[in-house]
């Protein structure tokens, strides 16, 4: 062995130790480095509702439905709180304005919300009180009658729009500011009392196309725009100042909710965009724009799957996809109305493969009142959301200054 075979031996021992270091150290580190990668987020969410169902107001009912919904892997409840011009939660706002002297309460004599909250939260799930009928009373209302003047009309001066199922209903006018803090009131008592995880509002957050033609109103927008109100209810610039005027509010709704409880969720249900401008002058796009909306759920009630799809693509959808959690809302079926599980297995995967969560209206069709079996399409539900998976979060940031405005 000559003197420069010796030089290197050593040299070659120690390459070769820092190399299986370096191999063993990456092996060790690899199952690290994968538990910090992101973890899969998808919102799979319910409505329930009173409409032919008592699930809300029946204890045993109410346990069973929380039991099963975390038993298939779904991780948000949207519990009606707020229809028919009533609220199902103890309200002093509702008490006070007069339309509500009575609470209403689990046939148990239970609260219904806290009982719900508490259970969901047991079973991990999220809870996000859904304000059902937004702006929206039943014409025979103690709100419409008591607070006829927080009314808006139409051009031919009458108040009811006989468009709506389940009967005539009225139009709280949103730009006056009593209405605005009415509704206001509402939520914050709501959040301030119950350990609930946001508030929504879906497509009766809305004033119609064709209303808005109230003496206050018309005043309002000569003042600012100095023009007399169109009549053409589709007009342009008369469709956009409504709209603003409803953005302008959902700002400041917001901004209070902020300031009560930071981390609320301020999520909306609404239609597709472009009827949601043009016939709801719901702005829903500008809203997520301004960061004041924190989730996102279009209601895609299409029947034909192909039309189904084309709505998740839109430049609206996929603009709000890449800015906060988005989901499809899809339907599961209405009491004359069933949907096959087949077409519902077809539209959530639709929506998965767009990367968005979804939402079923509502839970009695997914299983209980349905055209299948309940246990056929439970396997179903059970293989759509075979493991667990948190729901998709993201809180807007308040514009700076909002909170003090």
């Amino acid at each position: 062995m000559d003197s420069c075979t010796w030089r290197w031996k050593p040299l070659s021992i120690l390459l070769f130790g820092l190399s299986f270091f370096a191999a063993i150290t990456l092996q060790l580190l690899t199952p690290a480095m994968a538990l910090v990668r992101p973890v899969p987020q998808e919102i799979r969410g319910v409505w329930l509702t009173t409409n032919d169902t008592d699930v809300l107001i029946d204890r045993p009912k109410l346990h069973r439905a929380i039991d099963e919904l975390a038993e298939f892997n779904f991780n948000t409840l949207y519990p009606v709180v707020w229809n028919g011009g009533y609220t199902f939660f103890d309200s002093g706002t509702a008490r006070r304005e007069g339309i509500q002297h009575f609470v209403r309460r689990g046939i148990q004599d239970y609260d219904i919300l806290a009982e719900l909250t508490t259970e969901a939260h047991a079973q991990g799930m999220s809870v996000i009180p859904w304000f059902e009928f937004g702006f929206m009373a039943p014409a025979t209302s103690e709100l419409a009658t008591l607070h006829s003047s927080w009314l808006t009309q139409k051009q031919d001066g009458s108040r009811v729009d006989m468009s709506r199922e389940g009967g005539d209903m009225v139009w709280l006018n949103p730009f006056r500011p009593e209405v605005q803090q009415f509704i206001t009131n509402m939520l914050l008592e709501l959040i301030s009392r119950y350990d609930v995880d946001g508030v929504q509002f879906d497509d009766h957050f809305i004033l119609p196309v064709n209303f808005g033609y109230d003496s206050y109103t018309r005043a309002l927008y000569k003042e600012e725009t100095d023009r007399d109100v169109p009549n053409d209810p589709h007009n342009p610039h008369w469709v956009k100042w409504r709209a603003d005027k409803l953005t302008e509010f959902v700002k400041t709704l917001n901004a209070d909710l902020k300031a009560r409880r930071r981390n609320i969720v301020f999520s909306v249900a609404p239609n597709p965009y472009d009827f949601a401008y043009k016939g709801q002058l719901q702005d829903w796009l500008t809203w997520v724009r301004q960061g004041v909306v924190d989730e996102l759920i279009v209601q895609i009630y299409r029947n034909n799957l192909g039309v189904f799809r084309q709505h998740l693509y839109t430049p609206s959808m996929r603009e709000a996809q890449r800015t906060i959690p988005t989901a499809a809302g899809i339907l599961t079926g209405l009491r004359n109305s069933p949907v096959p599980i087949s077409l519902i297995e077809a539209k959530a995967q639709s929506a998965r493969s767009a990367g968005m969560g979804m939402a079923f209206f509502f839970y009695e069709s997914l299983w209980e009142d349905a055209p299948e079996p309940a246990d056929t399409r439970q396997a179903s539900f059970r293989d759509l959301f075979a493991t667990p998976m948190q729901r998709a979060e993201y809180s807007a940031e308040v514009p700076a200054g909002a909170l003090s405005e």
